[in-house]
């Protein structure tokens, strides 16, 4: 159960650490500059770590939901830990729905007058990120 934890919150710091060091170091100088290749750059490098983070926290944190919330129960809100996993996952469809937008309908279209538009992506992607590990920090701690 402990490698899980640590698998999770690993995943937790590359992929909320990284939404972070994009939203706070690379937007602002993107914007300022209007300079496309800053966040492109940027998303050359952090992609290779941080889909992999992702997945990793994708997948342990269903199994340590199996381990804490039977699965028979998931299709209820009858304690704060069934409410925290729903958080979760609805946390986790607004990240894949923005993620499949932005490299659909943004991305490839992508032009200096569109940053703005991409910045907002970025940084709704990031205070999702940061709200996972919230409530990935509420779900432990009402164990503990």
């Amino acid at each position: 159960m402990k490698w899980l934890v640590l698998l999770h919150v690993l995943g937790a710091c590359v992929w909320a650490g990284g939404h972070l060091v994009l939203s706070l170091g690379f937007l602002p100088q993107a914007l300022k500059l209007r300079d496309l290749s800053i966040i492109q750059h940027f998303e050359k490098h952090y992609e290779r770590v941080g889909i992999p983070a992702l997945l990793i926290q994708v997948v342990t944190g269903v199994w340590m939901t199996l381990i804490y919330v039977p699965l028979s129960s998931w299709l209820t809100l009858a304690s704060p830990h069934h409410v925290y996993l729903w958080t979760k996952f609805a946390l986790l469809a607004g990240t894949l729905v923005l993620a499949v937008h932005a490299r659909f309908f943004i991305i490839p279209k992508l032009t200096v007058e569109k940053l703005p538009q991409l910045a907002f992506h970025i940084v709704l992607v990031t205070v999702l990120a940061v709200s996972f590990v919230l409530v990935g920090l509420s779900f432990r701690f009402v164990y503990f």
